[in-house]
């Protein structure tokens, strides 16, 4: 199965605006790293531009744990040092030069914060990716999803998925597939439930069921990593569905690859980055 021709990177005559511009909204004071681990993956996944959004008191610290090639953005904090509702205005404002927005890593339970999540998941018309604690506010008011039609991608792990549904984990584990294909078309959204055999869940019906991935992938930022790797196959073209499917094959030949080199146990989130670059490279991926 050869990778979407978005990822090929054909055209000779293509830059860096071709392939879409990322905006990341993450991290919080002891949480920056979450925010650096998504844009990090953006960018190694094909996105021509990524600007990660911080608490602006946290910006120098937050340039010092990203690469050069990523923008940050300081925005209105609360006392707490995590983003406040003010921010929301200035997001707004320059919404149009992003092709994708990834929110939640590391984001904080923060009042404020909280609100301004959801302020952002019900109003603002972009694709998103929708993580961590994006997932916990939106835990509090599901009905937020249905009042914008543009495409959401939620990554819940199965702690995650019960808060949204309700349900217990066991019972989310025993029937992955139906409750993911339910919440899918109540929702009206793309669906990438975690775990072994993650599997992705369109509004549509339409399934996909993972095989790459191993559990050494069950550590510290694995999964701001793979938001990263979905926001940049969003910004570079790909439908929710083939972004969300292509984003969990990758991030698990990435982590397969780290583990042979690295093992299991050794295995961290920065190693599954480094990986990214060999998956990609390789134009017909065995699936």
């Amino acid at each position: 199965m050869q990778l979407p021709a978005p990822l090929l990177r054909r055209n000779p005559h293509s830059h860096k605006n071709t392939f879409g511009h990322v905006l990341v909204i993450a991290g919080s004071k002891s949480m920056l790293g979450a925010g650096a681990l998504s844009s990090l993956a953006a960018m190694r996944s094909g996105a021509g531009l990524v600007t990660l959004g911080v608490p602006q008191s946290l910006n120098i610290a937050a340039q010092k744990k990203i690469s050069s090639v990523v923008m940050t953005w300081p925005l209105p904090e609360t006392k707490e040092q995590s983003f406040s509702l003010a921010s929301f205005q200035k997001i707004e404002k320059k919404l149009s030069k992003f092709q994708a927005l990834t929110i939640g890593p590391g984001l904080s339970q923060n009042p404020s914060t909280q609100k301004l999540i959801r302020k952002i998941i019900s109003e603002l018309k972009i694709p998103m990716i929708i993580d961590a604690d994006a997932l916990n506010a939106l835990s509090k008011n599901t009905s937020s999803l249905i009042k914008i039609k543009e495409m959401k991608i939620l990554t819940p792990h199965l702690g995650e998925m019960a808060r949204l549904t309700g349900l217990s984990k066991k019972h989310i584990e025993a029937n992955k597939l139906k409750v993911a294909k339910n919440f899918a078309k109540k929702y009206h959204c793309i669906l990438l439930l975690k775990g072994h055999r993650t599997v992705v869940v369109a509004p549509d019906g339409k399934i996909y069921v993972n095989k790459t991935g191993n559990v050494g992938l069950a550590t510290a930022g694995s999964g701001d990593v793979l938001t990263g790797i979905i926001a940049a196959f969003l910004a570079q073209g790909l439908s929710g569905f083939n972004a969300a499917r292509w984003g969990a094959y990758v991030h698990g030949k990435a982590g397969d690859i780290a583990a042979k080199e690295k093992g299991r146990a050794s295995l961290i989130a920065t190693d599954i980055i480094e990986n990214i670059s060999a998956v990609l490279k390789d134009r017909k991926p065995r699936t």
